[in-house]
């Protein structure tokens, strides 16, 4: 992935106006990424992709251009308008197209905008077909005989499609009368759609984050600032709060006291529920998992991995283990027994599910896991230090891990968007792990 030219882990992504998010390359995008999906599906009749967006200005821009290149090259585009991410991966399995496109920059600021692509099974395109894209994108722009052209038109019921298959993911014989709900769309695409989900399946609703006006998604609202929702549960007196990101595939919940719960506690109150109803083999999260998560999962007897920071990573993990359950403690969840990538709405949906059966508070589904104080802090790190080898550091580390002696970890890494690397210790006690930075950070970078 690191040697890609335009593609990184999630699409393109970049400030509008830039290099990459600009109309010339939307339109050039879209010509290569036809050409390729055309030779990738023969004899399928003319191939068709739906293109989904989120709240941005800059959503237009990108929509009609990226529309331009892909009829150019012979494909025809529906247009699903504001849906979230996982929408998008949902139609494109539901209507048998070749890929589904979004335009989003999920939790960014509107300022910055991005690009990505689903395969027809819902799931992030492989690798080799993006690197195919990718060396297309640079070749000559061309055109197709106008009898080839493709065609474009809108979904006219698309949030209602999705609206229904994520309430399909939740019990029949469930509901959720008598619980008060505040949901926070961010303003972002869910902001027509989440409200409805709950509301339909009984709760009272009330919706914040729910008026974009092109500009405001993410904009103080949303999982991004989950306090704002926890004061608006507060004040309304509601059961619990809902917020989504910019693109509804990230999730934090609130309950009525005001506490917000992160992706780690949310995964283990479903990970509690399932194994319920059947057995689970294990659980997929990320480096920045909290060490308590991982030591409630080796209590109960299911298995735990960690992956790699980033959504796309915890889903190969579980494709390469066969497992159904994964998530980062950003909110990314991923159940692959209800759809095929995150989804914030079906992911609040299970927990909400987890509670009408147990009969349990938020509270409660979640009390027997001790998630461990973290302290993380970035130190500048110069050109050219090699941090994995340099003995000080790995002296250090060694010297952390032995005092921890099992009831704590240590990760170093390097942030992947400007020159510095993270330490960070969890421990049992907040104390251990200050000090087990404090002895980190103390080490000379600068020296061999």
């Amino acid at each position: 992935m690191t040697d890609r030219k335009y593609f990184g882990t999630d699409g393109v992504r970049g400030e509008v106006g830039g290099p990459t998010i600009n109309a010339e390359f939307a339109l050039r995008l879209g010509y290569a990424a036809g050409r390729v999906l055309a030779r990738q599906h023969p004899g399928r009749g003319r191939p068709t992709v739906v293109i989904g967006k989120d709240t941005r200005i800059s959503g237009y821009m990108l929509e009609s251009a990226l529309e331009a290149g892909l009829s150019a090259a012979g494909i025809d585009v529906l247009l699903a308008g504001p849906v979230p991410t996982p929408a998008v991966a949902y139609l494109t399995r539901a209507l048998r197209l070749v890929a589904g496109i979004v335009i989003s920059a999920s939790h960014n600021p509107y300022q910055d905008n991005g690009i990505k692509f689903f395969s027809a099974q819902g799931m992030k395109l492989p690798d080799e077909i993006e690197s195919e894209i990718e060396a297309a994108i640079d070749e000559p722009l061309g055109c197709v005989g106008s009898a080839a052209l493709g065609r474009a038109r809108r979904i006219e019921d698309a949030a209602g499609r999705y609206i229904e298959f994520c309430k399909s993911t939740f019990p029949n014989e469930l509901d959720l009368s008598g619980l008060s709900i505040v949901v926070d769309a961010a303003n972002g695409a869910a902001y027509n759609i989440a409200p409805h989900v709950f509301r339909e399946l009984g709760a009272e609703v009330y919706a914040i984050g729910c008026k974009p006006d092109g500009f405001n998604i993410n904009e103080g609202v949303g999982a991004m600032h989950p306090e704002h929702l926890a004061a608006e549960v507060r004040s309304r007196g509601a059961d619990l709060g809902i917020a989504l990101d910019g693109d509804a595939d990230r999730l934090q919940m609130v309950d009525g006291s005001g506490r917000i719960y992160n992706g780690d506690e949310l995964l283990y109150a479903i990970i509690r529920d399932r194994m319920t109803q059947h057995p689970v083999e294990g659980v997929v999260g990320t480096l920045m998992t909290n060490f308590g998560f991982e030591k409630q999962m080796q209590a109960l007897g299911v298995g735990f991995e960690r992956a790699k920071v980033g959504d796309r990573y915890v889903l190969e993990s579980m494709q390469k283990r066969g497992w159904l359950y994964g998530g980062e403690s950003s909110g990314h969840l991923l159940c692959l027994d209800c759809h095929t990538t995150g989804d914030g709405i079906i992911a609040a949906l299970q927990v909400l599910t987890a509670m009408s059966r147990s009969g349990d508070s938020l509270a409660d589904l979640v009390a027997d896991l001790k998630m461990y104080p973290q302290k993380m802090v970035n130190v500048p790190l110069a050109p050219g230090v090699q941090w994995q080898t340099h003995a000080g550091l790995q002296a250090a580390k060694e010297n952390v891990e032995r005092q921890l002696n099992g009831r704590g970890r240590v990760l170093i890494r390097a942030s992947g968007t400007e020159p510095k690397l993270r330490l960070m210790v969890e421990a049992e006690e907040a104390v251990l792990a200050e000090e087990g930075v404090r002895q980190l950070v103390a080490v000379n970078l600068t020296a061999a």
